[in-house]
């Protein structure tokens, strides 16, 4: 942790999030775990459970699949975040939570999870992005970067100019870039500053999510 606030050490944190794997049953061409035993042995360095959108399990059932999801995590030291359920990553003792602007801010979920947790927030204004840093995110997910399909309350695409323009301001706080990303337009992601990118259908509806976490991973290497 940081000498003077809860937030985890940033290059700690950075080096996490070079290829971010986030997936539910309803994204996946198989079952889930097997899809996520492949992405790990590709190369996903951290993975959020992220159970939404039509069909999505619930109750018991999205809790024993999370649960399913966060063994074989941690079976390969791969870190696992809970999409917004703050009661989810607290029963299962999940290494994080990643939060969008309309759920609690970063600084009362730090309150609830104590220290030790990673907290990411979704950004895609400069004000959303001082003010997540202010309550205490670890990272931010800035996008969406192209167009998606993956998120039905997806905001409109913004591109790589937020990230670039953060950078430029001398913002250093880690970032993900999501939305639409694939192994084909990713480079100007990482170019721009973040460091990793955020992919959901393009490892998760893949026909071989080995194959496509793995070019993912070559690029975040650069």
């Amino acid at each position: 942790m940081t000498g003077n606030d809860s937030r985890l050490d940033s290059e700690y944190v950075r080096s996490q999030l070079r290829v971010y794997f986030i997936m539910g049953s309803v994204n996946c061409r198989r079952p889930a775990a097997a899809v996520l035993e492949e992405a790990i042995a590709g190369g996903v360095t951290i993975f959020q459970f992220r159970e939404k959108g039509p069909g999505a399990l619930t109750g018991e059932d999205k809790f024993n699949l999370a649960r399913e999801l966060q063994r074989i995590c941690r079976a390969h030291g791969v870190l696992f975040i809970v999409n917004d359920d703050i009661d989810l990553a607290i029963a299962l003792n999940a290494d994080g939570v990643h939060v969008g602007q309309d759920d609690e801010p970063a600084r009362v979920l730090r309150e609830q999870l104590g220290g030790g947790k990673i907290i990411g927030v979704s950004a895609h204004t400069p004000e959303e992005v001082r003010q997540a840093i202010a309550d205490g995110a670890d990272y931010l997910g800035i996008g969406p970067v192209y167009p998606t399909a993956s998120k039905d309350d997806a905001r409109p695409v913004q591109g790589t100019i937020l990230i670039s323009d953060l950078r430029r301001e001398g913002i250093t706080i880690p970032i993900v870039g999501i939305g639409g990303i694939t192994a084909d337009n990713a480079s100007p992601v990482l170019a721009a500053g973040a460091d990793g990118i955020s992919v959901i259908s393009a490892i998760a509806g893949a026909e071989h999510p080995q194959a496509a976490a793995a070019a993912f991973a070559r690029l975040a290497a650069r």
